[in-house]
């Protein structure tokens, strides 16, 4: 049940964060301000549950760094673009800061900083 549970919210924060970026590439008057502030909602409680699920854990597994924090990066990468993690969910954005000092995330952001203007969203000025 647990790693459905994981699977479950993994897939609802890159659904979320993609339903953000089409509506972005819709012309002006197809655009849907209700979807973007249901998926906004449901970012903000992703990172609720983030917050609790990785409460005293300096990686998502009780077993070190694995593939599912390699998993998370990016999704966790580009949902804080598409919907800031708010301050008061210190751990997940502790959890982004991990995952970014990481030599093969560091190296991955680095190479990718050329193509940042393509993100529909506007990429922010940090990272």
């Amino acid at each position: 049940m647990k790693q459905r549970r994981r699977i479950y919210y993994s897939a609802a924060q890159r659904a979320e964060i993609w339903d953000r970026v089409a509506d972005a590439l819709r012309p002006d008057d197809h655009r849907d301000p209700y979807g973007v502030a249901e998926a906004k909602r449901m970012l903000a409680t992703f990172y609720a549950w983030l917050d609790q699920r990785l409460a005293g854990r300096e990686w998502a597994t009780d077993d070190g760094f694995t593939l599912v924090d390699c998993a998370a990066a990016p999704a966790l990468f580009y949902a804080d673009w598409s919907h800031p993690i708010d301050a008061r969910f210190k751990t997940p954005k502790a959890y982004r800061a991990r995952l970014l000092a990481r030599p093969s995330m560091t190296r991955a952001v680095d190479e990718a900083r050329p193509y940042r203007g393509y993100f529909p969203l506007g990429a922010p000025d940090r990272d």
